[in-house]
C-alpha cells in the first residue's frame, strides 16, 4: 500500500455532525437450527467511531455484521444504516455502506481492475468518477501493479486489498470490515490501521477480529460478542477501568521491606516503569495514605501513586468470557 494524504479517500457526502448516529441495531436475533448464532444484540455507532467487534471464532460476529448489511436476514430485530431499514430498503441502505466479508466474492478469471469497474458499474457509479475512483483507492491500497493480474492468481494479501478496494469503491459514509487484516503482513497490517484511522475521520468504521492485538491498536470503543450475545460496550479505558477490587501501590527504587510496610507485596507479573516499583495492597479497605506514606518512607522509598487495579484487554476478556482466549 502507497502512502497517500489523508485526503485521499475523503467522503464526499454532504456535511454532518462528527458524532451523528449512523448505525443502529435493535435486538438483532438469529438462529441456524437449534443454534443461536445472535441474540437480541443491540447497539449504535457514531460517525467518527472505531468499533471493534471481539470475539472467538462463532461468537456471533460475522452473523451480527451480516444482518446489519442484509446479507442475511434477522428472525427479530432490526437494523438501520443512516436511518434507513435494512430489511425494508436494501438498495437504498447498501448506497451507504462498504462492506468487506471475511471471505471475499472475487471473480477469478476477471482482471482486477475489470473486477473493481463491474463493481462500481453495479453500484451505480457513472464512468468518469468510477475511473478516478478506482486510480484513487488503487494507489492509496497499493493496487496498481495488480490491476492487469487475474484474481484467482492473486496472493492472499493482494485478494485482500481487492476486497478493501470495493468495498471503499462508492466512497461510503459506513464502512462494515470482517477481519480485514487475514492474510496480511506486518508491515502491511500496519497500513490497514492506518487506512482504518483515516476512513474514521468522516465516517463509521466497524471491524470485527479475533485478535486482541488488532483490537487495542486502534479501536475507539469496543464491542464483546460471547455465544451470540453482547455481553460488553464500552472504550478500551471503561472497559478497563475500576473492574478489579485490588488497590495498586506504586513505590520509588527496588521495593519495600515487607517488615516495615506489612500491607504490601509485589505484584505479581506486573512492571512498573524505570525505578519504579509496583505493590498490591493486602488490606481489605482503601490504604491510609498517610500512614502508608510514613511506612514506605521508613522503607527507604517514596510513594508515587496508590490507585484501583487495572487489567488489560486479555484480563478483561478473559473474565468476561469466563476464560476462553482469544489470540493476543
Amino acid at each position: 500500500m502507497s502512502e497517500e494524504s489523508s485526503g485521499a479517500l475523503a467522503n464526499n457526502a454532504p456535511p454532518a455532525s462528527p458524532r451523528t448516529t449512523v448505525i443502529e441495531a435493535s435486538q438483532l436475533s438469529r438462529s441456524f437450527g437449534e443454534t443461536k448464532a445472535a441474540q437480541d444484540v443491540s447497539f449504535e455507532v457514531r460517525r467518527g467511531e472505531i468499533l471493534g467487534f471481539l470475539g472467538p471464532n462463532g461468537a456471533g460476529k460475522s452473523t451480527t455484521l451480516r444482518m446489519i448489511t442484509g446479507l442475511i436476514a434477522a428472525d427479530r430485530g432490526s437494523a438501520k444504516i443512516c436511518g434507513i431499514d435494512v430489511a425494508t430498503h436494501p438498495i437504498e441502505a447498501k448506497k451507504k455502506f462498504g462492506y468487506l466479508p471475511e471471505s471475499i466474492p472475487l471473480y477469478e478469471e476477471m482482471e482486477v481492475i475489470d473486477y473493481l469497474r463491474f463493481i462500481g458499474s453495479a453500484r451505480g457509479i457513472a464512468k468518469a468518477v468510477l475511473e478516478k475512483s478506482i486510480d484513487r483507492i488503487s494507489k492509496r491500497l497499493g493496487l496498481l501493479p495488480m490491476l492487469r493480474r487475474r484474481c484467482g492468481t492473486l496472493s492472499k494479501g493482494f485478494r485482500q486489498r481487492v476486497g478493501l478496494a470495493q468495498a471503499l469503491i462508492h466512497d461510503p459514509e459506513v464502512v462494515i470490515l470482517d477481519e480485514p487484516t487475514n492474510g496480511l503482513d506486518p508491515r502491511q497490517i500496519i497500513e490497514v490501521r492506518s487506512l482504518i484511522r483515516e476512513l474514521a475521520i468522516d465516517r463509521a468504521v466497524i471491524f470485527s477480529t479475533h485478535i486482541l492485538q488488532e483490537i487495542a491498536a486502534i479501536c475507539t470503543r469496543i464491542i464483546v460478542i460471547h455465544s451470540g450475545h453482547l455481553i460488553a460496550d464500552g472504550t478500551p479505558d471503561e472497559l478497563a477501568g475500576d473492574s478489579s477490587e485490588d488497590w495498586q501501590v506504586v513505590t520509588s527504587g527496588s521495593g519495600v521491606d515487607p517488615e516495615q510496610c506489612p500491607g504490601l507485596q509485589l505484584a505479581p507479573g506486573v512492571e512498573g516503569s524505570t525505578g519504579e516499583t509496583v505493590h498490591r495492597w493486602l488490606g481489605e479497605s482503601a490504604p491510609d495514605l498517610g500512614d502508608l506514606s510514613i511506612q514506605i518512607y521508613r522503607s527507604g522509598s517514596r510513594l508515587l501513586h496508590v490507585g484501583r487495579s487495572r487489567e488489560s484487554l486479555e484480563q478483561v476478556y478473559l473474565r468476561l468470557t469466563g476464560g476462553e482466549r482469544v489470540q493476543a
